[in-house]
This record gives structure tokens, C-alpha cells and sequence, in this order.
């Protein structure tokens, strides 16, 4: 049962609290989400009133955009589709060797524009039990202590998020920090183990390693850019082919018939 409420009524048109949830990031903070939210209504007033300013002022003639949308729709179903059979045909054929090579070659291209981090955030009220023993866990971390964080982040924790293994922008955790850490180098430089509390929770951030800004991408961050590059690179030939083989198909099938 939805529990949909009106957020804003452009004539018989409304936008709902529904809606805003469809269109809206969720791993991002309730300050965020209300700037994004704030940012999307404005353009969905907008759109709605040009519109009605179009559909007032246009002729029939001028309203009548349906081969437009075919065109439209017919040039976005045809790129879909090939993007789709690029990744699924070509992608399993590029080699670590070769996106290593294309990585070695053009690292002045794979500079770091944020600060990345490896580690784990732990929020938790603040009558969670065994606290003492929990820093203890976080401040000599190695595999024994990484297991135990996570039995106790699944029975204790509000949101336990664990990025050991994965480069993650130093950003979207200082963003989860009551007070945001404000100059990120010089904390990151300090800091492996931190706390924070607000009023009802408390915040224990883990940093097991970290890259800042204008240092060279390690490769797994930009690995699935420069897959997209190559592909981006192989895709006019692989495109040509694939028209061949297509055409060749409804040739022999009868789909395609010349008169």
C-alpha cells in the first residue's frame, strides 16, 4: 500500500513523495538527499510549466512530434542494443594484460582527482556493548580483528560498511561523519583510527590505506573506465560487423527483402 504524500501540483499534474524516492540516490546523507530533492522539484516545475506554455501556444501542427519520437526512439532502442552486445561479446575477450598495458602506457591520464581510501565505518548507538574491545579490534586490524568487526557490525550496528579491498572515495564516507572532516589530506595523513559521536550514535572509521589527490589511480580504481575506453575504441568495428552480420542473417532468413 503506497503512502505516497504531494510534494508539488503544476495544474493536474503532481509530483510525490513517491516519486522523489524513484529518482533519488540512497547512499548518500539526509543533507544531500534534501539538496538533490529540493534540485529535482525545481526542474520538474519547470519542465511542467514550459510545457503547459507549449501545449498553449503551439499549433497542432507543431505538437505533432510523433516521427520525431519514432526517430528518437528507434536511434536509442538501436544504441542500446549495440552497447549491449559490445559488453557482452567483446568485453570477455579483453585481457588484463591488455587493459594493464593501455594502464602503464597512459597513467598521466589516470591522475586521482579525490582522495581514495580502504577501510571500515562502524556506526553504532551508544549503549552498544563491548566498546573498549571494538577499538581495540579497529586500532590493530588484521584478519581476525576484520571478522570480529563484522559479527559485531551485523548484531550492534545502525550501518556497518566494510571497503577493505575497494578504493572508495574519501568524500562519500567523510559525507556519512557528523561534522565532516574538512581538510582530508591532513587527516588522512593522521588518521588510521577515528571517532565521532552525535546524539545518538557513535562513529568508528577504520582508514587501512589511502591515495590523495594528484597521485596516479591504482589500476583496480580506473579498471572499469579503461574497459570503457577500449571497448569505446573497438566499437565502430565491432558495430561494422555486427551490421554485416545482421544483414546477412535476414538475407537468409527472408526478414529482408529487395524489390
Amino acid at each position: 500500500m503506497s503512502h505516497a504524500k504531494p510534494v508539488v501540483k503544476v495544474g493536474e499534474e503532481v509530483l510525490t513523495t513517491d516519486d522523489l524516492r524513484q529518482v533519488l540516490p540512497r547512499d548518500v546523507s539526509d543533507e544531500d538527499s534534501a539538496a538533490l530533492a529540493d534540485d529535482y522539484v525545481n526542474r520538474w516545475v519547470t519542465s511542467k510549466l514550459f510545457l503547459r506554455q507549449a501545449e498553449a501556444n503551439l499549433s497542432d501542427e507543431e505538437k505533432d512530434v510523433s516521427q520525431l519520437l519514432d526517430e528518437y526512439r528507434t536511434s536509442l532502442l538501436v544504441n542500446i542494443y549495440q552497447q549491449k552486445m559490445l559488453k557482452q561479446k567483446y568485453s570477455p575477450l579483453l585481457s588484463n594484460e591488455e587493459i594493464e598495458k593501455y594502464y602503464s602506457e597512459m597513467q598521466d591520464n589516470f591522475k586521482l582527482q579525490e582522495n581514495i581510501v580502504r577501510g571500515m565505518i562502524l556506526k553504532v548507538p551508544h549503549d552498544a556493548p563491548d566498546l573498549k574491545e571494538v577499538r581495540r579490534w579497529c586500532r590493530a586490524i588484521d584478519s581476525e580483528n576484520m571478522v570480529k568487526l563484522e559479527n559485531y557490525g551485523m548484531q550492534y550496528a545502525k550501518m556497518y560498511h566494510a571497503f577493505w579491498d575497494e578504493w572508495t572515495p574519501f568524500q562519500r564516507i567523510n559525507a556519512i561523519l557528523p561534522n565532516p572532516v574538512r581538510n582530508e589530506e591532513r587527516f588522512l595523513l593522521y588518521n588510521r583510527y577515528f571517532e565521532r559521536t552525535d546524539e545518538n550514535y557513535r562513529y568508528l572509521l577504520v582508514i587501512n590505506d589511502y591515495m590523495t589527490i594528484g597521485n596516479t589511480a591504482p589500476l583496480s580504481y580506473v579498471e572499469d573506465r579503461i574497459r570503457a575506453i577500449l571497448l569505446n575504441k573497438k566499437r565502430a568495428e565491432f558495430i561494422k560487423g555486427l551490421e554485416h552480420e545482421l544483414y546477412e542473417d535476414a538475407l537468409q532468413k527472408k526478414i529482408l527483402n529487395f524489390y
